[in-house]
């Protein structure tokens, strides 16, 4: 008799991720993807009783409290979805021997205290809320030593959502001109492009022999090449002007300004670039650059 479909559960499923995983993961198995009306990681106990029930074979989790700035003030439920809820799933998949695919963040990284990208061992020092509660997520979830992969990533945008590219694209239409943060530096990462490669991940230890040799852990994952806040507007502004859209603040009009002179509640990392070599090494992945999905949901956005 074959076997049945591997359950995959997705939490979070209006999220950019959670929206382009639904599409990525289907032909893996039977997808059961919730909304936080179905699945609200701030109920821990809820949470457990419904992987109980559901027993999936994988867990993915793009679900998370992601209001940077109001995270400062709202600790309470930035530490119960980020940093509580992603033990609750470790728990329940290792009882399950379920593998847990959970999505983290450049900002458990200090972002001023090195240059270089960041690898997966480089020491992890979070200046804000966010940050502090996504790394005690990632450390909940290594405690529970369930088969896992952590997939830190950066600077995450859509077709669905609301995103920098969104924010700017309006933006350049609407106002005369805009002055953007130029001293941050990151790669733009497509939701699409975090769910393709998860989706890969997934099937290969879905048809692993030996799942006891998969190789589970922390993974960088994010567009290749690098730019700023400053960088991305320009870019898209270009894009969409060559596209025949009509601007209010066209490329030249986008000044560059330092982070010091557009104060948020939370601090934001200078350097949010993420090495990606032990991601393409180990699963035998080619990463594109950030231009070219950018361009891709620009074309989405500008032909809907």
């Amino acid at each position: 008799m074959a076997r049945d479909l591997p359950l995959i559960l997705i939490t979070g499923k209006t999220g950019q991720v959670g929206f382009e995983l639904q599409r990525s993961l289907a032909v893996l198995g039977r997808v059961v993807a919730l909304d936080r009306s179905e699945c609200d990681l701030s109920q821990p106990e809820a949470l457990r009783a419904l992987v109980q029930r559901l027993q999936p074979d994988v867990i993915v989790n793009p679900a998370a409290y992601t209001a940077v700035d109001k995270a400062e003030t709202d600790q309470a439920a930035a530490q119960a979805i980020n940093g509580a809820a992603p033990g609750v799933l470790a728990e329940e998949a290792a009882r399950l021997n379920a593998l847990l695919v959970h999505y983290s963040t450049d900002y458990v990284f200090a972002g001023d205290d090195q240059t270089e990208p960041y690898t997966e061992n480089a020491a992890t020092a979070p200046r804000s809320v966010y940050g502090q509660t996504k790394l005690a997520g990632e450390d909940a979830i290594r405690a529970a030593h369930a088969r896992h992969l952590i997939l830190r990533t950066s600077w995450v945008y859509g077709a669905h959502g609301a995103n920098f590219l969104k924010t700017a694209l309006r933006l350049v239409q609407e106002r005369d001109a805009l002055k953007i943060v130029a001293d941050q530096i990151g790669a733009p990462t497509a939701a699409s492009l975090i769910a393709d490669v998860t989706a890969q991940l997934v099937a290969q230890y879905l048809h692993t022999d030996e799942p006891a040799a998969y190789p589970y852990g922390t993974y960088h994952l994010a567009a290749e090449g690098e730019t700023s806040w400053h960088g991305y507007a320009r870019y898209v502004a270009a894009a969409a002007q060559q596209a025949g859209v009509a601007l209010k603040a066209t490329p030249e009009r986008i000044e560059a300004i330092p982070t010091s002179a557009y104060p948020l509640p939370a601090p934001r990392p200078a350097n949010s670039r993420l090495d990606t070599q032990k991601l393409r090494a180990t699963f035998g992945l080619t990463l594109p650059q950030w231009q070219a999905g950018v361009d891709q949901v620009l074309t989405l956005l500008l032909h809907r």
